[in-house]
């Protein structure tokens, strides 16, 4: 992938799990890497069950993981629900690194809560992170994109974005908007040369399975017992998905100059569409 040389990532929600994963495997093609993430964040939809996660801590771990991969690298704290953070976090990219060619919108939460029972600030949190952050990071980073006359988007999307399911009804929503955004989006910026696309993770063991885990495990069973049931009960490959599996994706999508408008699934056979 010598073609990502010299390049410059932004990765959201880069800090951990699927967003580290990316960030590395783009170091490993040749890329420099800024991460935004957030220390803190309120409310009940998220998956790290308090209000003090840590994110731009671990952020700054992630960052001195590229930088002795020998690329250079930056840690931004941001918020992506904020119009003027999404603004300052392309703005310190490129000030920092010195362009911006690709973006990564990983920033997302999960929570688990049926519709009848849920209230408005669970499903605002869920649509202003997963949907709304993507949006207003995109906005703020097409023209620094346009710059190069080429540009790459990737969007983290689900294979909740491709099929319900029961408790989940939010967090499907609005990964189902994601993957509605990118091709919309996709169609928008073919003109400029700036593909847009989604990758749909299927089933990982990240702080998100974890917090999972505790509302969907059986009574009687362990958190290691709901996981086994899980990958054997719905991967036909039998083997879960890995931040670096997503990451391979991200790399190649990066350098795939005829692909766009795309929802692409790494699931292990769990969703065909």
């Amino acid at each position: 992938m010598t073609q990502l040389n010299g390049q410059v990532a932004l990765v959201t929600g880069g800090a951990r799990g699927i967003g580290r994963g990316i960030a590395l495997a783009l170091a490993k093609a040749g890329v420099d890497v800024a991460i935004a993430d957030l220390e803190r964040i309120s409310g009940g939809a998220q998956q790290y069950s308090t209000d003090t996660i840590g994110g731009f801590t671990e952020a700054q771990k992630t960052v001195a993981e590229i930088i002795a991969l020998g690329r250079r690298a930056v840690a931004i704290q941001a918020d992506v629900r904020q119009k003027a953070d999404a603004a300052r976090m392309v703005a310190e990219t490129v000030n920092g690194l010195g362009a911006l060619h690709i973006l990564v919108c990983n920033a997302g939460v999960v929570s688990v809560a049926p519709i009848e029972s849920m209230d408005e600030d669970t499903w605002d949190l869920t649509f202003d992170v997963n949907a709304k952050g993507v949006f207003l990071s995109c906005q703020a980073a097409i023209p620094a994109l346009k710059t190069h006359g080429k540009g790459c988007i990737i969007n983290i999307a689900s294979i909740a974005g491709k099929n319900g399911a029961a408790g989940l009804a939010h967090y499907c929503a609005s990964k189902f908007a994601v993957v509605g955004f990118t091709n919309s989006l996709a169609k928008e910026l073919a003109v400029t040369n700036i593909r847009v696309n989604a990758i749909c993770p299927g089933i990982l063991r990240t702080q998100m399975w974890e917090y999972l885990a505790e509302t969907l495990k059986k009574p009687s069973e362990s958190k290691e017992d709901a996981w086994q049931r899980y990958i054997k009960g719905m991967i036909p490959l039998g083997r879960p998905q890995t931040p670096d599996d997503i990451g391979q994706l991200a790399v190649y999508l990066a350098s795939a100059e005829n692909v766009t408008g795309q929802a692409i699934n790494v699931d292990g056979g769990v969703e065909l569409h």
